[in-house]
């Protein structure tokens, strides 16, 4: 039995196609059997929101009278890259303003950064935009400033060169001090752990193997619609993997992108992380057709069924050391507490499982309504097979020139 992304797209314009959380299709498997889910369900839906660190938008603000060739380049106060073409402007989620004290005083507070001008941007505010430019014959203007508007710009795209982590490191802190990370602020002596996984949920741990998903497929992205435009950085799907295929520690990444005048705030969030920076909350789903009977089995997959690797963030990672603590499954994790070295320690999540939830069936809606078309990629993102490694920089002093 096979099924294909036309024949599940005619069943959708017909109102017929039956659709189901990744929640959901654990049950109908556990009922019904693989074999049988398969020829019933033909959409599952997933979902994940969670800081994105590696997300931004590019922006055209239009041409001035007379015009000007951006050199530098600043909303509120946050500078935006300038290197593109005369006024076009990308804008990092992490990005922060050039008084920001940063760590000076630690751990330094990142009040305010790019996530947050992208969530102020997509919900309509007015941002203060400063420019320099050092004057052409074809681009005589050197200065400006004024307002710009999602409403006014030309384009704004949201342009994520790394989102929907396949897995992630449970964050712990076997030192003596509190350190703050991007996994939130971890108490010493195994004082705390914290993990950023909607588990179950999660879209490409519902497809390990990416057999769905690549460039051109059609997502929930922000609040609006957007696509896989490639594999994200730091794609690495040749890492370790349960005997049901799903990957155990971090592997697959999406490069994303869409139209952020269709987003929502709600779904785009920008966010201060203590002691480390400013980042961005980003609301993502991804439909899985069932194409047949192994994807099916794929999306079944339980929290008890997904591991990840316990980190120590005192040393192992910062120093790029392979170690870890131990393995913990997701269902462990979010049951409140795990125990690490026969220390019961309380755990948290960086990212929403209630919201993942929401997107799950929010894209579930648009498709049973036939809003929501799927589509089919047109070369998938590289798997096992490909041979693609994630490879660490090490490190390598610079040596003296000779004379």
């Amino acid at each position: 039995m096979a099924k294909t992304y036309a024949e599940i797209n005619e069943k959708i314009k017909r109102g017929q196609a039956v659709v189901v959380t990744a929640e959901e299709i654990i049950d109908i498997v556990e009922q019904e059997g693989t074999r049988k889910a398969a020829q019933q369900v033909d959409v599952v839906t997933t979902g994940t929101f969670a800081p994105m660190c590696s997300s931004g938008v590019l922006i055209n603000i239009g041409h001035s009278a007379p015009r000007i060739n951006i050199h530098q380049a600043w909303l509120n106060d946050i500078p935006a890259y300038a290197g593109l073409a005369a006024v076009d402007l990308y804008l990092g989620a992490t990005a922060v303003p050039e008084h920001d004290p940063l760590n000076t005083y630690y751990p330094g507070e990142f009040l305010y950064g790019g996530g947050h001008v992208i969530q102020e941007l997509v919900g309509g505010k007015d941002i203060r935009l400063k420019a320099i430019g050092y004057g052409t014959d074809c681009y005589p203007r050197k200065q400006l400033e004024t307002w710009v508007n999602i409403k006014n710009l030309n384009e704004a795209i949201l342009l994520n060169p790394r989102n929907a982590c396949q897995n992630y490191n449970v964050a712990v802190n076997l030192s003596d001090k509190t350190i703050y990370t991007y996994m939130g602020i971890l108490k010493p002596n195994l004082g705390n752990a914290t993990y950023c996984s909607a588990g179950q949920l999660s879209p490409l741990l519902n497809d390990p193997y990416y057999r769905t998903v690549g460039i051109g497929t059609r997502i929930f992205l922000g609040g609006g619609v957007g696509y896989v435009c490639w594999h994200g950085t730091q794609h690495n799907p040749s890492v370790p993997r349960g005997e049901n295929g799903v990957v155990k520690t971090g592997a697959g990444t999406l490069a994303v992108i869409g139209d952020l005048k269709q987003m929502s705030p709600k779904w785009l969030v920008g966010i201060s992380m203590l002691g480390y920076g400013a980042s961005l909350m980003v609301g993502l789903g991804i439909p899985i057709p069932i194409l047949d009977e192994e994807i099916v089995r794929f999306t079944a997959v339980k929290d008890e069924e997904i591991s990840a690797p316990i980190v120590d963030y005192s040393e192992a990672y910062p120093n790029n050391r392979p170690e870890v603590v131990g393995e913990v499954d997701y269902k462990s994790l979010k049951q409140g507490n795990i125990t690490i070295k026969g220390k019961k320690v309380p755990t948290s999540s960086l990212s929403s499982y209630p919201k993942a939830r929401e997107i799950a069936e929010i894209l579930k809606e648009w498709i049973k309504k036939g809003e929501f078309l799927l589509g089919a990629p047109s070369q998938l993102i590289p798997s096992v097979e490909s041979g693609i490694r994630f490879k660490p920089l090490r490190y390598r002093p610079i040596q003296q020139a000779k004379a």
